[in-house]
């Protein structure tokens, strides 16, 4: 009983340590895959490329399954905000860069480990096609 009331409050704290980890780990996933599908699918051609409506509703999609991401309608503020680009790239040909930013919803915070909340950003530039 004794080594119970000891070792409990620890194993409590690495038992929420670990499942903030896991939240942190799949919102970065969902955001990394999210993002690739809305790229795929600017640079198909140069008219999607500047299509920011279908790009929200691709990242919409991907990242409904985020607790934070059952009530949000558009990609223009938090938690989610898009930006398409559509830069020079250094072969010569014009390519679609979609930057996406995602904020996690506070969990637990742990003093000098975890923060209660992170601000996520994914970059990809892909050529248009």
């Amino acid at each position: 009983m004794m080594e119970l009331a000891l070792l409990s409050p620890w194993i409590i704290f690495l038992f929420i340590g670990a499942f903030d980890w896991g939240f942190y780990a799949y919102s970065l996933i969902t955001l990394e895959t999210a993002t690739r599908a809305a790229v795929v699918y600017t640079s198909a051609s140069s008219t999607n490329a500047a299509d920011s409506t279908t790009a929200c509703n691709i990242l919409l999609n991907e990242m409904s399954t985020l607790t934070n991401m059952t009530n949000v309608t558009s990609c223009s503020g938090s938690p989610l905000v898009l930006s398409l680009t559509t830069p020079g790239g250094p072969d010569g040909f014009t390519a679609s860069k979609v930057s996406v930013t995602y904020t996690t919803p506070a969990l637990i915070p742990i003093p000098g480990l975890l923060a209660k909340q992170f601000t996520i950003t994914r970059t990809i530039t892909m050529r248009i096609a």
